[in-house]
């Protein structure tokens, strides 16, 4: 990473390097080796020297030193231009080969898988350095791994958990690897099939959509998915890619760009170095983790959404949080015992694990949320899924202290707006009326 910059340091760079296409044409770097020495009057094919005179002997030995001298130098400059062409190796502990080649593990048609889902083709890593619009080097530098590193490609910090209890590590990619990370996700993993149930980080689905299939519930049972992202490690990554249609080259590449270990900061010699805490993972604030996720968890979905439908539940999924509800009639049993059991079986055999103390049981008597709003059976005229009160009465008495110029909690325009923007997403009406208000305030 930090150690492996673009390009080498000038007195690295061997002079006159050889062309790439020279080489290959030579069959291999040894040949194209052979054939300069043979240019240049230097190769010799072995001379038994015992037949030699003296003289002649001498001779003999101060060219076969200009020739190994002549040989090291050659081979220099092929092989660091081989390595301008080739990844070569990507880091102690992750198996990679240069050549694209198929082996017992690849799906039967890859063309196919990836033409069902419009996929790029990306034959091997030269396509795919050449669609990220990197060079061999530069793609080297952001997939090579570490475990002590002295540089990083991810901005990390914490933020509270909903909970208030702990936090959650956040890791967003520096503007290199999140201009790829973008890029993957908009060609690839977005074009990968999810579930129905699914409704985070999709086009047209919002917590919106996944809080009104459960309004109006008799009984709703939520579940949280504990370290949902650190659970989906390299090996997952790469195993989806190659189910989606790239061979293994491909594909441990395209994994290596979408993962990262979670890493502890240490200073050592005065420097800072990054040492790995955990196996690599999908890092909270990539581009790619959240399609990489659904996508992940479509066999997930399947079960849970075919397990709801038999015990007379409705599901969805909202990234890491399950949402179930019942919505049958009065005096009908509703079996939440089988349904909380059965989810954890389910969600371990898929890969992941339930937290043990996050599962909450919401009746109708009580107030009942999923992913933030409130879905009790709403009075008349109301929407069915809506922002909590506590939140409209934060957001009338903020504009209200803005109106008479009191201090209030110091939010600022912007952040007014984005409150109206949350009421608008439920109730429009409401939202633009307080909008309108806020765009009435001084600036």
């Amino acid at each position: 990473m930090a150690n492996d910059t673009q390009t080498p340091p000038v007195s690295a760079v061997p002079a006159d390097l050889p062309k790439w296409a020279d080489i290959e044409a030579a069959g291999n770097i040894r040949s194209w080796v052979d054939a300069e020495l043979t240019r240049l009057g230097l190769f010799e094919p072995g001379v038994d020297t015992s037949t030699l005179s003296d003289k002649q002997r001498k001779a003999y030995k101060a060219k076969r030193e200009q020739e190994r001298k002549v040989r090291r130098e050659l081979m220099a400059k092929a092989w660091f231009v081989y390595r301008q062409h080739h990844l070569v190796h990507v880091g102690v502990g992750v198996w990679y080969h240069d050549t694209a080649d198929i082996d017992r593990w690849d799906i039967p048609d890859l063309e196919g898988r990836r033409q069902l889902n419009e996929l790029p083709e990306l034959e091997n890593v030269h396509a795919l350095a050449k669609s990220l619009g990197l060079a061999i080097p530069r793609l080297r530098w952001l997939v090579y791994h570490r475990e002590v590193d002295t540089g990083t490609h991810y901005h990390r910090w914490t933020v509270p958990k909903r909970s208030g209890k702990g936090v959650r590590l956040i890791s967003a990619p520096k503007p290199d690897l999140k201009r790829v990370q973008s890029w993957i996700a908009r060609n690839i993993t977005e074009h990968l099939p999810v579930h129905g149930a699914a409704h985070g980080f999709l086009a047209g689905r919002s917590t919106l959509s996944n809080a009104r299939v459960h309004a109006g519930a008799r009984v709703i049972v939520k579940f949280d998915v504990r370290d949902f992202y650190p659970t989906v490690v390299l090996r997952r990554v790469k195993g989806l890619f190659r189910k989606a249609g790239y061979g293994e080259q491909v594909a441990t590449v395209l994994a290596l760009l979408c993962t990262e270990c979670p890493r502890e900061e240490i200073e050592l010699g005065g420097r800072p170095h990054y040492v790995a805490t955990g196996p690599r993972s999908l890092p909270q604030g990539a581009p790619t983790s959240p399609s990489i996720t659904n996508t992940l968890c479509l066999n997930l979905d399947a079960r849970l959404t075919g397990l709801a439908a038999k015990l007379g539940f409705r599901y969805t999924r909202y990234a890491d949080d399950l949402t179930f509800s019942f919505h049958g009639p009065a005096g009908h049993k509703i079996a939440v015992g089988r349904l909380q059991k059965a989810v954890v079986d389910i969600v371990a055999d898929e890969g992941f694990i339930v937290h043990p103390h996050k599962t909450r049981v919401m009746r109708s008597g009580g107030r009942q949320k999923v992913t933030g709003l409130v879905v009790n059976t709403a009075p008349e005229g109301e929407p069915v899924a809506r922002v909590p009160r506590k939140v409209v009465r934060e957001l009338r008495a903020a504009i209200h202290n803005r109106a008479q110029g009191k201090p209030g909690k110091g939010e600022t325009l912007e952040q007014l707006r984005g409150m109206a923007a949350y009421v608008h997403m439920c109730d429009p009406a409401k939202g633009a009326a307080f909008m309108q208000q806020i765009n009435s305030l001084p600036g």
